[in-house]
């Protein structure tokens, strides 16, 4: 035998959880250290894969394993699949590699048939149960396996109880359910078009079929896509003897937390039902009783279960989530995996079982999903309101808002002094719309994707954002939009989850943020692991003082741009860009000089020396000018209505300029440093405005560490160009002031050439940092915006690329563009600083990678810093025990 696609729970060269599956490995495990577990066979994941490949087919020679395995449990158990003397029935069960609850599917009592529910009639001298479980097993299997809807047996199965006049279920009595399986079997034959089958083999071979289709269903791929879960893993089937929760009052069935999974709480939490099955838990027919009623009821049983609980959590060395039954007092575990749990529950177990000495501090490091800690960062819908989704998007910006549709960012910002709370929906968002999303709760666009400017500007504000939602119609003109045959009209209420990317009618209510002691805790065992900083992205104080206060170690990526998008400077920007001679672009330059300067030493004072990289200015001109269409318009009306007047000359005017400057590719066109070589003023003034700010700040007794990033640059004479410009302004202002600034010059990496010539740029930088935005967009040849809202969704569910690649650094090929920019601009300079400020900067497995190549640091939105910080300790941890040593070894 070539190949094994089969092992028996009590193998000894089980274990391995790729192979098994999380519940195989876990059944497996917990047979191997002897506690009761109802003895079954595991089919791997091999197996899943195998019969894919095979058209959805299971091959001869895993039907030849799997009977093979059933003869060893016939033999264990003592019973026989269909013997109706002794029947032996099984559970069927998925058992993914990592935990997907409720997402696959499971048929229990499989073995019943006409012949075999009379035998455990008589076996058990209990008839009602054994119908009661035939009835169980008819409507689960055909649900599953025969695809009949649940609504035709749950419809049918009411209809009784009402002609009978019962209330629930336990008052069926065996002459009742013999009645429901006859109806059962005839929906069967009408719904599925054949009889219902009989032969415990063929149900067992369908089930497995069933299972094994179940890991491509509806719900399980997305699932999958939420969790980042890889489709080609498959999903391991477990077969496992049947014991039963529902032969009497002696008899139950349960979940249950060995803490809570909500708040972390050191104490047994769960649901249980006497006298049933699994499903009546999840299903919701009946009322589970809380865990600790089990007390009262069966003492024993309960003192079991909480020692149990105790040596698996201590066993697996965190939260377990465990099925159990009780069959006549006797009490069974099906299942046991890790819990699911809040971000707050996390964080508090993983501290808790450090002081428990369950763990270490490393350890409990690694515990906490760095992604969770988001949620403790804003408000949140609470979890208890029962809700209906209009509509969803993509989760850009995490947390939750409510607010009046407006779909103007004037309105928004006009609407929002008045006191009025807002939710800014726009078909996209440009620069021009930034007041409006600092004014309004969140925003809401229908298109553009996870990296979209709307959603950056919003992460960056800690605001909540949907982007990409193109299931809204938006109708600006008559500001209204429709979700389905719904409409929302401009000022109704909605509320928002960025978190889970869904809309909702009406006003939801809110969890405040609250970060606990153990959050504080966490994050200094972080700090103390960590060998890579974290930084943050910001442009103005209010970022900056957040960044600070989430415990960020200066500033990453100061984007000036967003200081000329204030309302009140966009006049005098735009005269700068409209002006036709040099002369005249200075003049207005000169009055945004005071205005940048003040910028720059509010965010130098509120930093307090900590490093602060500042970007010089970056996008195209155009983007700081009205849109060219909405311009052509109000052209067009004046020309109708007032041909003579002054103003329509001043839009023709700006138009012209605006035709002047616009561009085919502007992302690829004239921006970054390519405006500072072709006007070198407008550099020369915000060089000017950092370093009179720094002397300003230096007076009132406060140190500046100044890092001065001039954007795009692909060769080295544009840097050398630059930097000369940098360097001529920053000595004539040290003559002029007396001081000595500490200040570097560098640049941000984020064009293919410019990684590969990295060793000629280092000549001229003292440091880089990697725009991975671009850097992504330049490698791939995406535009982003058009990528994630076209075919890149498409390409990431159908396996094309593993990851969207603006959300996950692109390792195999951006990645080497990183590499090679570290390992040549190192060659020239072994001290060169090098960090990353694209938003893969707060993405736990992008960190993984820099912290790998011995980046200096990571920088990203700054509420995402403690999500970060926690990601970089994760980093040192994993490089270590991976290598074996104390700490990478930086070139």
């Amino acid at each position: 035998m070539n190949n094994q696609f089969v092992f028996l729970f009590d193998q000894s060269e089980n274990g391995k959880k790729e192979l098994l599956g999380g519940k195989g490995a876990n059944l497996a495990e917990m047979t191997r250290i002897g506690l009761p577990v109802p003895y079954g066979f595991t089919i791997t994941t091999a197996a899943c894969n195998a019969y894919y490949e095979a058209g959805q087919i299971i091959s001869p020679e895993v039907e030849s394993q799997v009977l093979e395995a059933l003869h060893t449990l016939e033999t264990k158990t003592d019973k026989r699949l269909g013997d109706p003397a002794n029947p032996l029935l099984v559970s069927v069960r998925s058992g993914a590699v990592h935990s997907m609850p409720g997402m696959m599917d499971t048929v229990l009592n499989l073995g019943m048939n006409d012949d075999t529910v009379e035998g455990m009639a008589e076996l058990t001298n209990n008839p009602r149960f054994a119908y009661d479980s035939y009835r169980r097993f008819i409507q689960m299997f055909s649900n599953v396996v025969l695809k009949v809807d649940n609504f035709y047996f749950e419809q049918r199965l009411e209809d009784i109880r009402e002609e009978k006049g019962y209330q629930s279920d336990t008052e069926l009595t065996a002459e009742d359910w013999k009645q429901v399986i006859a109806s059962f079997k005839s929906i069967v034959l009408k719904t599925a078009k054949r009889s219902f089958p009989e032969d415990p083999k063929e149900q067992l071979f369908l089930t497995i079929n069933a299972v094994f289709d179940s890991w491509n269903n509806q719900r399980a791929v997305l699932y999958r896509r939420l969790h980042d879960i890889p489709g080609h893993l498959g999903t391991a089937v477990n077969i496992q003897s049947m014991v039963f929760g529902n032969m009497g009052d002696d008899s139950g069935t349960g979940v249950a937390f060995t803490r809570n999974p909500s708040t972390g709480e050191a104490k047994l939490y769960g649901e249980y039902l006497i006298n049933a099955q699994g499903e009546d838990v999840v299903a919701g027919i009946r009322t589970p009783q809380p865990i600790a009623s089990l007390q009262e009821e069966m003492p024993g049983v309960y003192q079991q279960l909480v020692d149990t609980c105790d040596l698996l959590e201590n066993h697996y060395q965190d939260m377990q989530d465990i099925e159990f039954t009780v069959e006549r007092g006797n009490l069974f575990i099906l299942q046991t995996r890790t819990g699911k749990r809040t971000a707050q529950a996390a964080i508090r177990i993983a501290v808790e079982m450090v002081k428990e000495k369950i763990m270490d501090q490393r350890e409990a490091l690694l515990r906490v999903d760095p992604d969770q800690l988001g949620q403790l960062l804003h408000h949140r819908i609470d979890p208890d309101y029962q809700r209906q989704q209009l509509a969803a998007g993509l989760p850009a910006s995490p947390g939750a808002a409510t607010g009046q549709v407006v779909f103007d960012a004037d309105e928004a910002e006009a609407l929002s002094k008045d006191g009025k709370k807002v939710i800014l929906i726009r078909p996209e968002t440009t620069p021009d719309d930034i007041h409006g999303i600092v004014a309004a709760q969140a925003t809401v666009t229908s298109r553009g994707g996870m990296t979209s400017h709307a959603a950056v500007v919003a992460r960056g504000m800690g605001k909540a954002c949907i982007c990409g939602c193109d299931s809204i119609k938006i109708h600006l003109d008559s500001r209204q939009f429709i979700a389905g045959s719904t409409t929302v009209n401009h000022g109704d209420t909605i509320t928002i989850d960025g978190s889970t990317g869904e809309i909702f009618l009406g006003e939801i209510p809110m969890i405040e943020p609250e970060l606990s002691d153990e959050f504080q805790i966490l994050l200094r065992w972080a700090d103390e692991e960590a060998k890579m900083g974290v930084r943050a992205n910001a442009d103005n104080p209010v970022d900056a003082k957040k960044a600070l206060e989430f415990g960020a170690g200066g500033i990453g990526l100061c984007r000036t741009e967003h200081m000329f998008m204030d309302a009140s400077r966009i006049p005098t920007v735009q005269r700068m860009i409209l002006s036709e001679t040099t002369a005249e672009r200075k003049e207005a330059l000169d009055q945004l000089l005071p205005m940048q300067q003040q910028d720059f030493e509010q965010i130098f004072e509120t930093m307090q020396g900590h490093p602060i990289t500042v970007r010089l200015l970056d996008p195209p001109l155009h983007e700081f000018l009205p849109d060219k269409e909405e311009l052509l318009v109000e052209v067009t009306k004046l020309q109708l209505t007032d041909p003579h007047s002054s103003v329509l000359e001043e839009k023709l005017n700006l138009l012209r300029k605006v035709r002047l400057l616009e561009e085919s590719n502007p992302m690829l066109g004239h921006r970054g440093c390519r405006l500072g070589m072709m006007h070198p003023e407008i550099y020369e003034m915000q060089v000017e405005a950092i370093f009179n700010a720094m002397a300003n700040v230096m007076d009132k007794g406060i140190n500046v560490t100044s890092e001065i990033m001039i954007p795009l640059v692909s060769h080295v004479n544009e840097l050398k160009k630059m930097r000369q410009l940098v360097t001529t302004i920053g000595e004539q202002i040290q003559r002029e002031t007396g001081k000595s600034f500490d200040y570097l010059i560098g640049t941000m990496i984020e064009t293919p050439r410019a990684a590969l010539t990295a060793d000629q740029i280092a000549e001229e930088a003292d440091f880089f940092s990697f725009g991975t935005n671009d850097l992504t967009q330049t490698t791939f040849g995406f535009s982003r915006d058009d990528a994630e809202g076209k075919f890149l969704q498409h390409y990431v569910d159908r396996d094309v690329l593993k990851r969207n690649p603006f959300v996950s650094l692109d390792q195999d090929g951006v990645g080497k563009l990183v590499e090679s920019g570290v390992t040549l601009g190192r060659k020239t300079k072994p001290n060169l600083k090098t960090g990353i400020c694209g938003e893969h900067g707060g993405e736990k497995e992008s960190i993984q990678f820099c912290f790998n190549l011995g980046l200096d640091y990571v920088s990203c939105s700054p509420f995402r810093v403690p999500s970060a910080r926690l990601a970089a300790a994760q980093a040192t941890i994993r490089y270590e025990q991976m290598n074996s040593i104390k700490e990478p070894q930086y070139n």
